[in-house]
């Protein structure tokens, strides 16, 4: 036989072995850790949210799943880490409206966007509550927009920084009680308790689970959170929009679970999965719940609720004319 044919035949015969040959399996998702990245330090209301989101997410996914505290720059470094990364479910985010939205707006050249991540699902949301220093001299809302309307430039209010959803709701109280102060921005929650209870400054907005122990304990007055209604672990405190002059007062901070963009349907469903699952955890909702958190209702559409926040922001961003 000549041996041009002995080789056609050899070709013919190693092109069947490889078609009778199945391919290796790529391993199911997941097959090996999950690192769950939140974009601030360990102790704040987003480390305690994201730990329990990933005690979860590991016994549903039964793998472990690692909390990466990746902080600075008001959450965007976690983001960016996550926008970035392999869309392979693992690497995720618990991220919030201050990095997934507001920075977007306020930001000249964001370096990321929310095209950038596929929206697993919201977790929870948290009010902000507008305090009083005790040397403000007031004693609830009534009294601050009176005494501040009878005195335009004198008081000062601090946040946690500059386009935070903090400053943004600080901003829209502004807005809504046709007030002029002028805001105060702090690195962190620590030294704008200090300055309150110090009395050197006369009013603050916190996200209501920081705030709370100096409430409680009488170093800070609450005027009022920032949700259309009050939240259910402070009944005591009334929501801003209860008065008519401030109903348009809805505003607060919320987390929900992200991954890079494109992420693959199979792994999307499973995450998607395991977090709904998550979510109906008695276990998981106490945790949550005790520290002022409302678990998110299920079903909700999340990339809806994420445009719905983009305009809401937006708005108050070009009526303020915040930019970093």
């Amino acid at each position: 036989m000549p041996i041009h044919h002995r080789l056609r035949r050899v070709a013919l015969l190693c092109s069947l072995i490889l078609i009778a040959v199945p391919a290796p399996a790529q391993d199911a998702y997941p097959s090996k850790p999950v690192t769950l990245v939140v974009g601030y330090p360990p102790g704040g209301s987003a480390d305690l949210t994201a730990r329990t989101v990933a005690a979860e997410l590991g016994n549903k996914l039964g793998v472990p799943v690692l909390v990466e505290n990746l902080s600075g720059a008001g959450g965007t470094i976690g983001a960016q880490k996550v926008a970035s990364a392999a869309a392979d479910g693992y690497t995720l985010l618990v991220g919030g409206n201050n990095e997934l939205v507001i920075n977007g707006l306020v930001t000249r050249k964001p370096k990321y966007g929310i095209g950038d991540f596929s929206a697993i699902g919201l977790i929870a949301s948290q009010p902000l509550v507008l305090v009083a220093s005790p040397g403000a001299g007031v004693r609830n809302l009534a009294e601050f927009t009176r005494k501040v309307a009878q005195n335009p430039g004198k008081f000062s209010y601090g946040s946690s920084g500059v386009g935070t959803s903090l400053h943004l709701a600080g901003e829209l109280v502004k807005e809504q009680g046709q007030l002029f102060m002028t805001h105060i921005p702090y690195r962190g929650v620590a030294p704008l308790v200090h300055d309150l209870v110090g009395r050197n400054l006369e009013y603050g907005m916190f996200v209501l689970s920081s705030s709370l122990p100096h409430i409680r304990s009488g170093k800070l007055i609450a005027l009022g959170t920032t949700e259309a209604r009050r939240s259910a672990s402070t009944p005591d405190i009334p929501a801003l929009a209860e008065s008519p002059q401030y109903r348009a007062v809805d505003i607060g901070t919320w987390f929900a679970l992200m991954a890079p963009a494109k992420l693959p349907k199979p792994v999307f469903d499973k995450l998607k999965k395991a977090l709904g699952d998550s979510l109906q955890s008695p276990e998981f909702r106490k945790k949550l719940e005790a520290n002022g958190s409302s678990i998110a209702a299920a079903g909700t559409d999340t990339d809806q609720f994420l445009a719905a926040e983009l305009a809401k922001y937006r708005k108050i961003v070009e009526s303020a004319r915040i930019e970093e």
